[in-house]
């Protein structure tokens, strides 16, 4: 016999069961689904067998670990629908779009008819509650079941994984890795939808802040061009992978992917500047994007571009108007709310660029992070009438962050770091890991913040980002993505020294360890060829510019 505990109460079940009797038991003591559990610290799928005498929480879809978990059966509920119809299209997950994942088939654009047998088949196979089975095979043998598949993309993962064992999903007479837990079986996912779009189509799926509900598929077309560009990129440079950035690697060839992503940036930093220039009207240009997109070292970057085109520019950072931390509005966790527009002083903003635009000299505060204070250290700006002021933070795109500049005279710019690069053809690396670990080495290193605190206030952060930002991003007159195909290599060696250092025992830990089993599957990069004045140099440090 096998007990556990929760809430001070103990359950006993024999020998053989697993997680998902316990669930079964407690499931309607909860509002949402449970998905996986936290047993003696560490989160289990609910497929695995119950360990004697420990303490155990259970995770539901309404939160992130079993938001994704949500995610990643449905992906695999996909893929065995798909194989059903015809195993000789192959389904490719790219990024995510709107609430749900952008996905291509091979041979061409399917039909809205084929999408349409594709969702049913896959609530077919939801129907019948089949079961998802874990497999642990080693690492040569998953090696060989995917060369046997035609899935080169896992055979090169895998033949930089320094684990002897695999863990191998099967469901309806299909394989594949994931990288993250599952659900025990297809019966757990019922609520998703299917859209056509572009040469592809959209995998829906709900929230973690409503799993029980399909939101309605909104386009973002301006972010989508940006990712998708970024994607045919990484095709063109045969880097779509981690397995193939690994091969670069290894072969001495990532200094010609370096030179050349920087490259790409450039001139599209130049495209933007030539297009701000041969408007004579723009006196503004607002640069906004979600926490840790490089938003500082892009303005500075576009800056440069701009005197190159022949405008002069003056630089204004929005950071600097934060309130005083002691003023700042407290969250619903009674934490300050750093990530709401109203811990800016807005007033005080509108105030300073509607006096620069008239021709003022204006007295401009620096924001001391690590007091909380804004000071005035001399600092002060005039702005001539042959000069283009350039501002940048998360709010800018925001109307009511400077309600008195003329939207005609208003050049917006969105920038954001969406990870081009996946795992591999069917496990996508999320945008928000990739700015998670930038803000983390960056935190470390100027705000003497450490990870564990880092990590903790992310979740506040995501919030303020989804409620204060992206509502604004398809406002923007352009977007520009600041992701790097190959920059985890490179902060992988910054980053790692950081999570390692946060106890077992922390509430953070089980993400921390997430994210370090996550850059395993990179080879390191030395940061001695990035360029001074890249944008990853924000964040590891070395910047040409004030960042």
């Amino acid at each position: 016999m096998k007990t556990i505990h929760w809430k001070n109460r103990t359950f006993t079940f024999p020998d053989g069961a697993v997680y998902r009797d316990f669930a079964d038991q407690i499931q309607d003591e909860l509002p949402h689904r449970i998905a996986l559990v936290v047993a003696d610290g560490r989160l289990r799928e609910l497929m695995t067998s119950i360990a004697d005498g420990v303490e155990v929480r259970p995770v539901t879809t309404a939160e992130v670990p079993g938001s994704e978990s949500f995610r990643r059966t449905a992906e695999f509920i996909l893929l065995a629908a798909a194989a059903r119809l015809d195993r000789n299209r192959k389904i490719t997950v790219h990024f995510s779009v709107s609430s749900g994942l952008f996905c291509t088939v091979s041979g061409g654009k399917p039909s809205e008819q084929w999408i349409a047998s594709l969702e049913q088949a896959m609530r077919d196979l939801a129907a019948q509650d089949r079961p998802i089975v874990k497999e642990s095979v080693s690492t040569d043998e998953a090696i060989r079941r995917f060369a046997a598949e035609g899935l080169s993309d896992k055979v090169r993962l895998f033949r930089y994984r320094r684990v002897s064992r695999v863990n191998i999903y099967r469901l309806a007479g299909i394989s594949d890795y994931f990288y993250g837990y599952m659900l025990p079986s297809t019966g757990y996912v019922r609520n998703f939808r299917l859209y056509p779009y572009d040469d592809g189509f959209v995998l829906q799926l709900p929230k973690a802040a409503d799993p029980e509900t399909v939101p309605p598929f909104e386009p973002q077309n301006h972010v989508y061009r940006a990712l998708r560009e970024s994607s045919d990129w990484g095709e063109r440079l045969q880097v779509s992978g981690v397995g193939q950035l690994n091969d670069l690697i290894t072969k001495g060839k990532i200094l010609d992917l370096i030179l050349i992503e920087e490259a790409l940036m450039e001139k599209k930093m130049a495209q933007a500047a030539d297009e701000i220039r041969s408007n004579g009207r723009k006196r503004v240009v607002m640069i906004a994007g979600p926490s840790s997109s490089g938003k500082t070292t892009f303005s500075h970057r576009l800056s440069i571009q701009l005197r190159a085109a022949g405008l002069h520019t003056r630089p204004i950072e929005v950071d600097n108007y934060f309130l005083n931390r002691e003023d700042v509005p407290k969250d619903e966790n009674g934490e300050p709310d750093l990530e709401s527009i109203e811990a800016i002083d807005t007033k005080l903003f509108d105030r300073d660029v509607r006096a620069l635009l008239s021709g003022e000299e204006v007295r401009l505060p620096t924001f001391n992070f690590k007091t909380g204070k804004r000071e005035y250290r001399g600092n002060t700006m005039r702005l001539g009438d042959d000069e283009v002021l350039i501002m940048e933070g998360i709010h800018c795109l925001d109307p009511a962050m400077c309600p008195s500049v003329d939207p005609s005279a208003a050049y917006r710019i969105y920038i954001s770091a969406l990870t081009q690069l996946n795992i591999d053809a069917h496990n996508r690396i999320p945008t928000t890991d990739g700015r998670l670990i930038r803000r983390i080495i960056r935190d470390a290193r100027v705000r003497g913040t450490s990870a564990r605190d880092t990590i903790a206030m992310w979740p506040s952060v995501r919030r303020g980002e989804e409620r204060n930002i992206f509502p604004y991003q398809e406002s923007a007159d352009i977007v520009f993505n600041s992701a790097l195909s190959y920059e985890l290599a490179v902060l992988k060696p910054y980053a790692e020294p950081l999570l390692f250092g946060i106890d077992r025992e922390d509430p953070v830990y089980i993400e921390a360890k997430r994210i370090l089993k996550f850059m395993d599957y990179f080879l390191p990069v030395g940061s001695e060829h990035i360029p001074q004045n890249s944008i990853l140099r924000e964040f590891i440090g070395g910047s040409c510019f004030p960042v």
